[in-house]
């Protein structure tokens, strides 16, 4: 019985070997995330009441921090990549160990999205890549290419292959007229949430797409032969561009560069500068087109020549009428070669390089004569021509014409009349109208009176001398007027019915003559004596229509 509670009592005291074979070692955290190059902090721990050896062993660079009876802390520094530590502790001879994985993350901070290339013609296929430089851990990225607003394609790596991963992402897309200017952007998110982290995202900067269409080689509009010093314009012409009005156009004559004016309409734009060209012989005009990174040039060989009007000398510009004058017509010394000249009303042609000769008596209808020098010139196979006029002035004394100034004027009584009279002459002649010394107003219409019935005695003066001519003016009152206009149209009724009279008359006197050539001479005196009274009667009626 006593050897039953002995043992009794020594079952009932702990057996230190075996408490500590069941002791346990732990890690804390149970999971490590640290992002890229920074530190972690990681405490190992075991429950054995009087542990031997413990620590941890890892390839990073490690410094214990803290300790106690049972744990021990240590400080992980510029955690760079993904490893495994190893927590360990002894106890009673028996060591036991608990591993805890680092992954090391870096969120995309930096997404890039490119285009190749930025500008495309239309139906050309380019690229659209989207890559991160840093992010980790890959397999839990997913990169977003977008169009505008739209996803045009979605990436992850979770399947791929460790040695052969990369953060990027490439499609080929075909180019089309709606898509020029469209905005292309990629999302890239970073999901940790397996890891205890949460999501990470980011985005690129936009990337603007430009479309073209620039097929064909600008068109040059200019005249082969520039005259120097004159002004010309010139146009360049593009077809079948796009975006027209974006194309830019430079223009150049030689070295000298053009200031055009653009203009566009659908898929065509086209420019005119004005071009003065100072020196002769043959120069290159160009034309360079741009449109984002393509440019096409076209050049055109242009022919300067000199070629001024030919000289028109007078020998008196205003000459006296009567006076005899020299017109000589010559090629300008800048023109080469030498012109064909042609001198209005010039007897012959010069020989070339000869001036052309006039000489004329001047005379009132030289007046306002224009006298022309035409100047002819065959430049690279083309004809040219050109022309001086001067216009002469004779001068003459006064003089009067029935025409300009009638020496009888009618004028009907209450109405506004003006004294009709010009007078021609060089220098113009001052006019001057007078009645008894009284000035007759030459500018403001009268009233016509019967006091304006007299003669008017008209002067006309210039510097060479003066001539006076009358001018009687008769005034005559409306009934007067009505009843010689009623009387002369009673003239001319009678006038056409005198000749109607007469055409009937002579028809009807045929007619008897051939029918008297078959009556005897008896019946041929009877038809006269009828024919007479007949006439007799015509004529009586038509005195008395007369009357």
């Amino acid at each position: 019985m006593l050897l039953f509670g002995v043992w009794a009592l020594l079952a009932l005291i702990p057996d230190p070997g075996a408490a500590e074979e069941r002791f346990e070692v732990s890690v804390w955290p149970d999971q490590a995330l640290v992002k890229y190059g920074q530190s972690l902090m990681v405490n190992c721990s075991t429950s054995c009441p009087d542990p031997g050896p413990g620590g941890i062993e890892t390839l990073l660079k490690k410094t214990q921090v803290g300790n106690g009876p049972q744990w021990k802390e240590f400080l992980l520094e510029d955690v760079t990549q993904n490893s495994i530590l190893q927590c360990f502790f002894s106890c009673a001879g028996i060591q036991k160990d608990i591993n805890l994985g680092i992954t090391v993350y870096q969120p995309p901070e930096q997404v890039i999205v490119e285009l190749q290339p930025a500008w495309v013609a239309v139906d050309e296929a380019f690229t659209v890549t989207c890559h991160v430089p840093s992010v980790t851990p890959l397999e839990n990225l997913t990169l977003i290419l977008l169009q505008d607003n739209q996803e045009l394609h979605r990436k992850n790596f979770r399947s791929l292959a460790m040695a052969s991963q990369r953060a990027e992402v490439t499609i080929n897309v075909k180019a089309q007229r709606e898509n020029d200017k469209c905005n292309f952007s990629c999302h890239a998110e970073l999901d940790l949430n397996s890891h205890g982290g949460g999501l990470f995202h980011s985005n690129s900067a936009l990337q603007v797409l430009r479309i073209f269409e620039f097929s064909q080689s600008p068109k040059i509009w200019v005249s082969s032969l520039l005259e120097v010093g004159m002004a010309e314009t010139v146009s360049c012409e593009v077809a079948r561009v796009f975006p027209a009005e974006e194309v830019m156009i430079h223009m150049f004559l030689g070295d000298q560069e053009l200031s055009p004016f653009l203009f566009w309409e659908g898929d065509t734009i086209w420019a005119n500068a004005t071009v003065r060209a100072m020196e002769i012989g043959d120069q290159e005009l160009s034309c360079l087109t741009s449109l984002g990174p393509m440019e096409q040039r076209t050049s055109q060989l242009v022919h300067v020549y000199s070629f001024p009007p030919p000289i028109l000398e007078i020998e008196e510009m205003n000459p006296l009428a009567g006076t005899e004058i020299n017109v000589t017509c010559s090629g300008h010394i800048l023109t080469s070669p030498s012109p064909t000249l042609r001198l209005q009303g010039a007897p012959d042609l010069p020989a070339p390089g000869e001036p052309a000769w006039l000489s004329l008596t001047a005379s009132e209808e030289d007046d306002g004569r224009n006298l022309s020098c035409e100047a002819s010139l065959e430049v690279q196979g083309q004809q040219l021509s050109k022309t001086t006029v001067i216009q002469l002035h004779v001068l003459y004394k006064p003089r009067f014409e029935e025409s300009g100034c009638p020496g009888n004027q009618t004028w009907l009584e209450g109405m506004e009349q003006m004294l009709a009279c010009v007078p021609k002459g060089n220098p113009t002649p001052v006019l001057m109208c007078t009645w008894n010394g009284t000035v007759f107003d030459l500018e403001v219409p009268q009233k016509a009176t019967q006091n304006h019935s007299r003669t008017y005695c008209c002067t006309a003066t210039n510097q060479l001398g003066s001539v006076s001519k009358d001018v009687a003016v008769l005034v005559e009152g409306l009934d007067e007027g009505v009843s010689s206009t009623i009387l002369v149209i009673i003239i001319v009724a009678l006038g056409a019915g005198m000749m109607v009279i007469t055409v009937a008359l002579y028809l009807n006197y045929r007619s008897c003559k051939k029918e008297r050539r078959k009556l005897p001479y008896r019946q041929k005196e009877k038809n006269k004596e009828e024919e007479s009274q007949f006439t007799v009667q015509q004529a009586g009626k038509y005195s008395k229509h007369n009357c």
